[in-house]
């Protein structure tokens, strides 16, 4: 079990939360991005810069994510792709992506990309508050504290 974050539009301040926290929990945090991105230093963390171009980073995070895996993204699609792989997935709002809730949220964004190529200003989501930064790091613990509990039964099996 591992965490894999979409980090081309992972804020900083969540990019250093996903950091301590898989340093804390010594579970592997991969940040796939086009761009060059700085981490703070843990044997836990890596960045893998991967060439530019449309869903390059999006493409890897769907081929390595394993069931299990847990992603950071904001791309609903890349959610709808590895949800039905079997791994879990959180926007840095905090917001569980599950099956039963991708759906209405494909259908908001179709809907918002439509509003836009006809012209319409939509604007872009509200900052993140320190409401969407303290869900963000409650749902980060809930998925931290079952992969703990998995490797703990996985040592305890292997014994």
């Amino acid at each position: 079990m591992q965490i894999w974050v979409d980090a081309d539009a992972c804020p900083v301040a969540m990019r250093e939360m996903i950091v301590r926290a898989a340093h804390r929990t010594q579970i592997q945090a991969t940040f796939v991005a086009n761009q060059f991105i700085r981490l703070p230093p843990s044997p836990y963390a890596s960045a893998r810069q991967v060439e530019k171009g449309f869903d390059v980073a999006d493409n890897q995070i769907v081929a390595e994510a394993e069931t299990g895996d847990l992603v950071i993204t904001q791309d609903i699609p890349l959610a709808d792709e590895v949800i039905e792989k079997g791994v879990t997935v959180i926007n840095t709002r905090g917001e569980l992506l599950t099956k039963e809730n991708i759906r209405s949220r494909l259908n908001i964004r179709d809907f918002m990309e439509t509003m836009r190529s006809s012209g319409v200003h939509t604007g872009g989501p509200a900052p993140l508050g320190p409401q969407q930064k303290q869900a963000f790091a409650n749902q980060l613990d809930k998925w931290l504290v079952k992969a703990q509990r998995y490797h703990a039964a996985q040592a305890k099996s292997s014994d």
